[in-house]
């Protein structure tokens, strides 16, 4: 297949190990690997979900970043008006093409969205039809439709660290300091930490074939011979559990940093790539910026500490910065799975149409 996203069964395989749909815990694996009964793993398994600490496995669709190879980054500001103000919020949570969104205060803007295209044309395309969609489907008045932005454009192609879950060992760092931690109103113990561990590294969660035998009607062999062709051609990755913010753990500080690197570069990159407060990396070229950094910190000054050891580890070779600290607090929307579900979803839905306009075609009458 020239495209494995052009066959029908590959999609709906995808749909479902993307979604969670067909992927859990396996809970007897990860209890012999955390060495705990299965039943006390269970419960704490349950109680890191419930609690919004990591969020139910999924195989990460890594071709969203072939097909989507734009991250843009839009400042906005968001309706004054409290009606256009909730129906534009309830816009931003729906949007397909944006999976993040903070209210955030950076110069004459009070808002930040993260939005995955596939070109600068489509995401212009897009932006020229948002006040039609505003004001016909969600209501919007015409002053609020026809908002004023700026747009930053950075490729997905020059990411040079993507580790979402590297915030588990300050999670880790944090519980050894303190011999206890609280996290949305649960009390982590060792165990549940283990078990954490375990789960973002993807160890102890299995796929359901059963269910995805029954969904596509394909045999076991085949389903498991095409999840592995998905996971060959990064199509997909293994199956993890992620935090919620994707990039951040629960209660922690999120910073957007644009970065100018003066020299040592690669040294600098070097160090980013083992750095934990560092989920995801990019290099860009954005005025005197050259990298782009999202990173994970506890407190405010965690981040002022975290910036002057690198200014002390390499003297001379930041420059200018611009940082912007995104607190949980300041979260309209976030939901890195809709854009990796909405392209999967239509382009099952052409295939669908596809094989319904090849089965309404008449045959060629046979020649005499």
């Amino acid at each position: 297949m020239t495209d494995l996203l052009d066959d029908r069964d590959n999609l709906i395989l995808l749909e479902n190990l993307v979604s969670g749909e067909a992927v859990s815990v396996n809970l007897s694996t990860l209890s012999r690997a955390v060495g705990k009964h299965r039943n006390t793993v269970k419960a704490k398994v349950e109680s890191v979900f419930t609690h919004n600490i990591l969020h139910r496995p999924i195989y990460p669709f890594l071709g969203l970043y072939r097909i989507c190879p734009l991250l843009v980054v839009i400042q906005l500001d968001i309706p004054r008006n409290p009606l256009d103000r909730e129906r534009f919020e309830r816009w931003v949570q729906e949007d397909p093409y944006i999976f993040a969104a903070y209210r955030a205060r950076q110069g004459e803007y009070d808002t930040l969205l993260f939005v995955y295209h596939q070109s600068i044309t489509s995401f212009q395309l897009w932006m020229n039809s948002l006040p039609s969609v505003l004001k016909l489907q969600y209501n919007l008045s015409e002053e609020a439709a026809n908002f004023v932005s700026s747009a930053s454009y950075f490729s997905n192609e020059r990411i040079i660290k993507y580790e979402p879950s590297s915030g588990i060992h300050l999670i880790e760092e944090d519980f050894a300091q303190k011999d206890e931690l609280t996290v949305n109103d649960y009390k982590l113990d060792q165990v549940d930490l283990a078990i954490m561990k375990k789960l973002v590294a993807g160890e102890g969660i299995k796929t359901n074939f059963t269910v995805l035998c029954a969904k596509t009607g394909l045999h076991r062999k085949t389903v498991e011979k095409r999840i592995a062709t998905l996971l060959k051609e990064r199509w997909v990755g293994s199956p993890v559990c992620r935090f919620p913010g994707f990039f951040v753990p629960p209660n922690y500080v999120l910073t957007y940093s644009l970065y100018e690197i003066r020299k040592s570069k690669e040294r600098v990159i070097r160090e980013i790539r083992q750095d934990p407060h560092i989920p995801i990396s990019y290099e860009i070229m954005l005025g005197k910026y050259n990298m782009l950094l999202f990173g994970n910190y506890r407190t405010l000054s965690d981040h002022l500490r975290w910036e002057d050891e690198y200014v002390q580890k390499f003297p001379d070779a930041i420059g200018s910065a611009s940082i912007t600290y995104l607190s949980p607090e300041m979260t309209i929307a976030f939901d890195h799975q809709i854009v990796s579900l909405s392209i999967i979803r239509n382009r099952l839905k052409s295939t669908r149409g596809r094989k319904l306009r090849e089965a309404l075609q008449v045959p060629p009458l046979s020649s005499v």
